[in-house]
């Protein structure tokens, strides 16, 4: 079986055509094994590109757990780009069909070459049973939540998967390894969380730690940014245009008047290659 590697920002993901390619019947498993960094290729997650019968092309996103997600911001990003250089779409803006919904990449081209992917998010959903979160009916906006020693004031969202956005004064300060987990199986979370720990830095800018929900820290999420700048004008910290930096780099993020978010920021190929151990892909 043949794959791309790509990556947006760090967050990197094995690619495999599931056009061409006899995919294996367990993905689940694949993705496991796949994305081991020591036995098998490494990466957060397994994406597959697919047919649509209601959109330009479909995608499907694993986990490094194995359990699939309904939409990732970053890996959106790398398989427009290579989608449109596989010759599978030729417009420079199309539609992705995700179990999140539609998604509409359009890319940023240069000599042909893709150098950039703005990617239209959709509308954030803000009501606690959207995400899902347990409690009350109403909306999530800066609400004490008790974690193991800590009581945090969380705001959650969806913004194609569940987040919940934590302000602290310094990022780096925060024992990630010890709260993003507790946070992510929190009960109030019937379907899990991703986590994410903000810093304001202006009006216009934000820093942020990722936990993500099924694959632990990673340098980037783009989702996650989205909800994150979502999260920073409900609780009037910034305007609606701002710089999110990630461990792993910036991604541009708008929540614009007509209540979609954009998302700005590149996608690398770093490597194609063919896997010739079995178990990764048998059933």
């Amino acid at each position: 079986m043949r794959f791309h590697k790509v990556h947006g920002l760090g967050n990197d993901f094995v690619v495999v055509d599931g056009i061409k390619e006899n995919l294996p019947r367990d993905l689940a498993r694949a993705a496991l094994k796949m994305c081991d960094r020591h036995f098998g290729i490494g990466a957060d997650g397994l994406v597959v590109i697919l047919p649509s019968s209601r959109a330009d092309i479909r995608m499907r996103i694993l986990n490094s757990d194995g359990s699939e997600a309904e939409m990732c911001g970053n890996a959106i990003r790398c398989f427009a780009k290579l989608v449109y250089e596989l010759g599978y779409v030729v417009k420079d803006e199309f539609t992705v069909e995700t179990l999140a919904g539609l998604m509409v990449p359009r890319l940023v081209l240069e000599g042909g070459k893709v150098q950039g992917v703005t990617v239209d998010m959709g509308e954030p959903a803000l009501e606690r049973s959207a995400v899902p979160m347990l409690g009350p009916e109403g909306q999530a906006i800066d609400e004490p939540l008790e974690v193991l020693d800590t009581t945090y004031r969380v705001t959650c969202l969806l913004m194609g998967v569940p987040h919940c956005v934590v302000f602290t004064d310094d990022v780096e300060k925060v024992d990630l390894v010890k709260y993003g987990p507790a946070i992510e199986k929190h009960p109030v979370f019937p379907r899990k969380t991703n986590v994410h720990f903000v810093q304001v830095i202006s009006d216009s800018e934000l820093k942020m730690r990722i936990w993500e929900r099924g694959a632990g820290p990673t340098l980037a999420c783009g989702t996650g940014a989205c909800g994150v700048l979502v999260a920073a004008v409900l609780n009037n910290k910034t305007g609606r245009k701002a710089k999110v930096r990630l461990p792993g780099g910036v991604l541009d993020i708008e929540w614009a008047p007509n209540n979609h978010v954009y998302m700005t920021g590149p996608a690398v190929e770093v490597f194609q290659g063919e896997i010739t151990d079995p178990s990764l892909v048998e059933s």
